[in-house]
């Protein structure tokens, strides 16, 4: 299950609609923006913080600014309090916040709202705020209106007044679905019309129609319209891209209609792991957007009902998901491109000079699953922003951990398993140190319940050409409770996990060695954990036939 509410594809696809979509792919460059060779005259008063000239968002001081950022579901996860200081000390510049105008879910507060926006700037980050009952609107039964939304703005401008360097309005999420997308074009400009009769300056976002992937390019073909509309030009569009961008060709050609127009977009929610609908090409949005100058957005930092999308695994950012390394870690991810707001003081996009190395690191408190890291800091002719703890490979390195002081406990580490361990400093403008020198790390052995008495269900839930989706349930069957446990297997095919969600897993071949989450650590005796994951196949997805708990095989179911 995805988040609430959360709709990420095409509903309903089917073949017919796939056909129809890589048509539509072909048609699209008919229904692209009209391009001019500069914005219309307008009569507006000087920027008073984040606006639009000439295609691209700028700041009150007239620096140009790339969102890079992720999305957060705070409505419904109202106590993760810490996810904005997590997401900053891994490199973002921006979050995009989720709010309910009570039209489905509960409302968001004003001050509320103020909390969110203090909490943004405190972590020096420009906050889109977004409105999300309007998804899916016109398919969805359940969805609010763009009107509606528009008017809980207009009930927070005490709030949000004062606020235009730091936040932008993103009136509604998705905000109609594929019943008749013509019909996304008029309350869209009404939606913005009446906030700017309201008085509001600051930079608002419009998503797109077709559940934000606009694949009938509704959007990109009324976009110079519904951006006349806006008497003061601080206006943003956003494509949300899954898998219907599951081609560079789609992608490209989406991104440059709008530069070539002089339109302004980002990418306001993309998602990278394949689905059941398709797989799409995260690497072609990155690398464009980074070409372009364009924003991007993931989606999600954590709490989807299906964890195939969490960046961090249960709202933690010691462990983030293979997607949350992608995004935040990979090439032209979040640390490598981010670049903090200048409005906070720090940010210097003339500042090309990397930290020093931190000092060699050092471990202590070593368990089974967990370690501290401490190292000596590093030094910035500006200012160190965070650190990023690496395991070092023969080959290639993987972040575990980032940070922004000294010192970082690992978790979710493998029971007699050895890590060499290394450290890189990071700051503001996005520079990054020479790495540390190493400290290689032994977990304890974990010993677990011996001959404990299990059992283990496995089953395929889903399955796509090249993928497919698992559920695990582990059953203790025993008379003693399981306080942690390893449960190992063998895939029969050329079957590779690639995100797990309830344990941490580690292949070897076809062999995998898994080991529990915190909220899956103890299994009461009589009781039961469920896990699941997504994986790579090829045209054979057999079953594995034997599983171990802590060394005991299990029965089956």
């Amino acid at each position: 299950m995805r988040t609430i509410g959360r709709t990420r594809t095409v509903p309903g696809a089917t073949p017919l609609l796939t056909a129809l979509t890589a048509l539509l792919a072909l048609l699209l460059g008919a229904l692209a923006p009209t391009a001019q060779a500069a914005e219309p005259p307008r009569a507006q008063a000087a920027a008073t913080g984040l606006h639009i000239s000439n295609g691209r968002l700028l700041e009150g001081n007239g620096n140009d600014f790339v969102m890079r950022g992720v999305n957060h579901a705070h409505t419904w996860y109202p106590g993760e309090t810490q996810s904005l200081a997590d997401v900053k000390a891994l490199g973002a510049n921006t979050v995009r916040v989720v709010l309910s105008d009570g039209h489905r879910w509960s409302r968001n507060s004003a001050a509320d709202v103020a909390a969110v926006i203090a909490d943004c700037k405190a972590n020096r980050l420009i906050c889109v705020l977004e409105v999300h009952d309007t998804t899916g609107y016109g398919e969805d039964a359940a969805a609010g209106t763009l009107d509606h939304a528009s008017d809980y703005w207009i009930s927070l401008k005490d709030v949000l007044a004062g606020q235009e360097d730091y936040v932008i309005v993103n009136i509604g999420n998705e905000p109609w679905g594929n019943t008749n997308p013509a019909g996304w074009t008029a309350p869209t400009v009404a939606a913005v019309r009446k906030l700017r009769d309201a008085g509001f300056q600051h930079t608002i976002m419009v998503d797109a129609p077709n559940w934000g992937q606009d694949w009938q390019g509704v959007m990109r073909a009324n976009a110079q319209t519904v951006y006349d509309a806006d008497p003061t030009g601080n206006l943003i569009f956003s494509i949300h891209m899954y898998s219907v961008f599951d081609t560079a060709q789609e992608i490209t050609d989406y991104l440059n209609a709008f530069v070539a127009a002089r339109l302004p977009l980002l990418i306001g929610e993309f998602g990278g792991p394949a689905d059941q609908w398709g797989d799409p090409d995260e690497d072609t949005m990155m690398a464009t957007a980074e070409q372009l100058d364009l924003g991007y957005l993931a989606w999600s930092w954590s709490g989807n009902t299906d964890p195939i999308l969490d960046l961090a695994i249960d709202f933690d950012p010691s462990r983030l998901s293979s997607w949350g390394e992608r995004v935040f870690h990979g090439a032209n991810g979040i640390a490598q491109t981010s670049k903090e707001a200048t409005v906070y003081g720090t940010g210097n996009p003339g500042d090309t000079q990397a930290p020093t190395a931190p000092g060699t690191p050092a471990a202590s408190a070593v368990t089974a699953t967990s370690a501290t890291l401490t190292w000596p800091a590093a030094t910035d002719n500006v200012a160190v922003t965070g650190y990023d703890v690496v395991r070092v490979g023969a080959s290639s390195e993987t972040v575990l951990a980032s940070a922004t002081g000294t010192s970082v406990t690992l978790t979710g580490l493998t029971p007699a398993t050895s890590y060499t361990l290394a450290v890189y400093a990071r700051d503001a403008a996005g520079n990054r140190s020479p790495r540390s020198a190493t400290v290689t790390v032994t977990t304890d052995r974990d010993p677990g319940t011996p001959g404990a008495s299990c059992a283990v269900t496995y089953r395929v839930v889903g399955e796509w050409p090249g993928g497919f989706q698992a559920d695990l349930v582990v059953r203790n069957t025993g008379t003693t409770a399981l306080n942690g446990w390893t449960l190992t297997f063998a895939f029969p095919n050329a079957q590779t996990i690639t995100n797990m969600w309830g344990g941490t897993p580690v292949q070897s071949g076809q062999s995998v060695t898994v080991t529990p989450a915190s909220y899956t650590r103890t299994i009461p005796a009589g009781g039961s954990v469920q896990l699941g994951f997504t994986g790579t196949k090829t045209t054979t997805n057999a079953s594995p036939s034997t599983f171990a708990l802590n060394g005991t095989t299990c029965a089956a179911g």
